[in-house]
C-alpha cells in the first residue's frame, strides 16, 4: 500500500473484516479469502463494516469503526448523514453450507418501539450473488395464498419453509429483501449482503438444530408474526438496469431510502467523483489495481471494502486486471431517479429498481 496516501480527511480508508462463526457456515472461504480455506469451525459471515471492524491504515489505523464514526465530520459522513450514532450501512459476505433459519426482520417503526436495546433500527437488505453452485436458490416472500393463520399452522407442523417462494439464483443476480419479508438462504451460494445496520432477526423455524450449548436455538414466533408481510410481496429477484459509461459497465440493482447498490465492471482506467451528501463504500469482488486521488493512491484487491469520504471528490480507479466491485451508499432517491432519467432509462425500467 502506498504510504504517501495520507491526506487527512480525504483519503479512502480500508476496513479489515471480522469473521463470525455460525452453525450453518462454511469452513472454506475461498476464493474470496484464499488464506482461509480450512477454518477450524464453520464461518457464516464476514462483517465488513461492523462497529468492531478495524481500520487497516491511514489516520485511523488500529482503531475500530465504532470508535471513529461518532467523531467523523460531515466531510467524511456527508451532509445528509451527519450526527448518526453509527455507520448506517452494514455490509457482509455470507457463506452458507446449510440452510439458514426461516426468519424475518422488523421495520424501523417496530424496532424503535420494541428493540431499543438492540439499536432500534429495522433491517431491509439486499443480497448480491458472488458465486453460486449449480441449482442454487434462496427463498424470499410468502406465496400469495399464505395467511397469518396458515403460516402459523405451518410453523407448528414444521413446514414453514414451503410457504416461501423459491428463487433460483446465479452469480451476478441480486435479491431485494425489505423488512417484513419471510426468507431463508440455501446452501451453495456466497452472498454480499448490503443492509441497514441492524442485527435483529426473528426466527420462526430452525430445522430443530441445536447451538453450541446443545440446546435448540431461540425462536421468536410472536414477534415474527407481528412484523411479517402477508398478501402482496415487494421483495424478490432484482430486475437491474445497465448503462455503459465510458470504459465501465454500471448495473443498478436496487435503491431504497436506506441504501443503493450498483456494480461496476471495468478493465481500463475510469474516473469517478464522490457526492458531498454521502460517503461511498467500494466492495471489491475481483481484480487488483489502485484507487488514485488528490494526495496519493491506495492498492485494492478482492474481498476488500473501502470507505470513501464524501469530500474525497474526483478519483480514478486504475486496474491491473479486470475489476468488479459493488458501490453502496445512502441515496437521495430523487437524485437517483434523475440520474437514470438523464441516462435515458425509461420509467418502466427504473421503477423496478427504485423501492419507495
Amino acid at each position: 500500500m502506498n504510504s504517501g496516501a495520507s491526506r487527512v480527511g480525504r483519503a479512502p480508508a480500508r476496513l479489515a473484516p471480522i469473521f463470525v462463526p455460525r452453525i450453518w457456515g462454511a469452513r472454506d472461504l475461498s476464493p474470496l479469502f484464499p488464506e482461509r480455506s480450512q477454518e477450524p469451525e464453520p464461518i457464516g459471515e464476514a462483517w465488513l463494516t461492523g462497529e468492531a471492524c478495524v481500520f487497516s491504515g491511514g489516520e485511523f489505523a488500529g482503531r475500530t469503526l465504532g470508535e471513529v464514526w461518532p467523531s467523523l465530520p460531515e466531510e467524511w459522513t456527508g451532509t445528509s448523514l451527519r450526527g448518526l450514532p453509527r455507520i448506517p450501512l452494514l455490509v457482509k459476505f455470507i457463506f452458507p453450507e446449510e440452510k439458514l433459519s426461516v426468519q424475518v426482520h422488523p421495520d424501523d417503526a417496530y424496532a424503535e418501539k420494541h428493540e431499543r436495546s438492540a439499536g432500534g433500527v429495522g433491517k431491509t437488505e439486499m443480497w448480491y450473488v458472488v458465486s453460486a453452485r449449480e441449482g442454487s436458490a434462496v427463498r424470499v416472500g410468502l406465496h400469495p395464498h399464505v395467511t397469518r393463520e396458515t403460516f402459523q399452522r405451518a410453523v407448528v407442523d414444521g413446514t414453514a419453509e414451503g410457504c416461501i417462494g423459491d428463487v433460483a439464483v446465479h452469480a451476478g443476480d441480486a435479491v431485494f429483501v425489505p423488512a417484513g419479508t419471510a426468507h431463508t438462504i440455501c446452501p451453495g451460494v456466497v452472498l454480499c449482503e448490503i443492509q441497514q445496520h441492524s442485527d435483529i432477526t426473528y426466527r420462526v423455524f430452525d430445522y430443530n438444530r441445536v447451538g453450541a450449548d446443545g440446546k435448540p436455538r431461540s425462536l421468536h414466533i410472536r414477534q415474527a408474526l407481528e412484523v411479517m408481510t402477508f398478501g402482496e410481496q415487494s421483495g424478490g429477484l432484482c430486475e437491474p438496469v445497465r448503462i455503459q459509461r465510458g470504459a465501465v459497465t454500471e448495473t443498478f440493482y436496487a435503491a431504497c431510502r436506506h441504501f443503493a447498490t450498483e456494480r461496476w465492471e471495468f478493465s481500463e482506467r475510469i474516473a469517478a467523483v464522490t457526492s458531498l451528501e454521502h460517503f461511498d463504500l467500494l466492495i471489491f469482488l475481483a481484480g487488483h489495481g489502485r484507487i488514485e486521488f488528490s494526495g496519493g493512491a491506495e492498492d485494492y484487491a478482492p474481498a476488500q471494502v473501502w470507505l470513501l469520504p464524501a469530500a474525497l471528490g474526483a478519483y480514478q480507479l486504475a486496474p491491473d486486471s479486470a475489476t468488479t466491485l459493488l458501490r453502496a451508499y445512502v441515496p437521495d432517491l430523487n437524485g437517483f431517479v434523475q440520474r437514470l432519467t438523464d441516462e435515458r432509462i425509461e420509467e418502466a425500467a427504473w421503477s423496478r429498481v427504485v423501492h419507495l
